[in-house]
């Protein structure tokens, strides 16, 4: 699918994390269940049920390494985990391998020194947010040295915005859109936002955000099957030809958001963006910048650049 060389970096993917997303209750359940059962067959994923044991029994992290080498890729970012600490602990067995983010709650009096020591001493990379998980306006006064301090780094920040969850989850909130977080891009240019999934069913108000913060990526993650759901037609194809055309190749990063096993790195996702861009007739330049260079310019990594 690539130029011979170049190795794809996915951005977004999650090692199990203690979040709650939907609420609790037989009804969701079972209602989750039926989705979970056509989503597998819609996308060909293996069932857990077929799952050998011998792998079950493997430690996650070595799993997650025995993916990155099967399918050549570069690295992946795993946004999640139990804590900063496990985090880090996991991905050192693999450095090469992996980066992660560090994921805690920004409302918390001490997010700022907390982001500080997962950057400074365990060596993570960025931060992971959910904005309809903070219960306060992103641009509170409480929330500026989270901020600064992001902004003095350059450290990029990725922020869930949109639909969360599942049956039960989250669809309303005041952090749900991603024009949420315009007065904080707008105050501090610097922080490179990451925002995931297309907007996550904000589509048009994630581009107006973009048309006035050069600060701000989109990430390509998922199924974006919320596009569905949708009042009017949206497909791949028209998420990447408007994003490209409103802020070009060199802010639109490339995800998948894998989460287990027995799925792991969700191959279909890259087949079927790659087809994309390549049917939008993109350089070969955009198309690199879009599946990993992007990606390591934010991460501070060695860009590769085309043969």
């Amino acid at each position: 699918m690539f130029s011979k060389g170049f190795k794809v970096l996915d951005m977004h993917a999650h090692l199990p994390h203690n979040y709650q997303f939907i609420k609790e209750d037989p009804i969701y359940s079972e209602y989750n269940k039926e989705r979970s059962e056509r989503m597998l067959k819609t996308w060909d994923f293996p069932d857990p049920a077929d799952e050998p044991e011998e792998l079950k029994s493997l430690p996650l992290i070595d799993r997650w390494a025995k993916e990155v080498e099967h399918y050549n890729l570069d690295k992946m970012v795993f946004l999640t985990s139990k804590s900063n600490d496990h985090l880090a602990q996991q991905i050192s067995k693999y450095p090469d391998q992996f980066i992660g983010f560090a994921h805690h709650p920004i409302e918390d009096g001490n997010a700022r020194d907390e982001l500080k020591r997962a950057v400074e001493e365990l060596g993570l990379k960025g931060y992971k947010l959910f904005g309809p998980l903070i219960n306060r306006k992103l641009h509170d006064l409480s929330l500026t040295p989270v901020w600064e301090y992001l902004a003095e780094k350059r450290i990029p920040v990725l922020i869930h915005f949109g639909l969360l969850g599942r049956a039960g989850g989250i669809v309303e909130h005041q952090n749900i859109n991603p024009l949420a977080i315009f007065n904080v891009a707008r105050e501090y240019p610097t922080i490179p936002i990451i925002i995931p999934h297309f907007g996550a069913g904000y589509f048009k108000e994630l581009l107006h955000l973009c048309w006035s913060c050069p600060n701000v990526y989109i990430d390509t993650s998922g199924s974006n099957q919320w596009i569905r759901w949708m009042p009017y037609h949206l497909d791949l194809e028209l998420l990447f030809r408007k994003t490209y055309e409103l802020i070009g190749s060199e802010r639109i990063i490339f995800g998948t958001d894998s989460n287990g096993f027995p799925r792991g790195f969700v191959y279909r996702y890259l087949q079927e963006q790659v087809k994309v861009c390549r049917d939008l007739n993109m350089r070969e330049e955009d198309i690199e910048n879009i599946f990993g260079n992007n990606a390591r310019r934010l991460l501070n990594l060695k860009v590769e650049v085309e043969a």
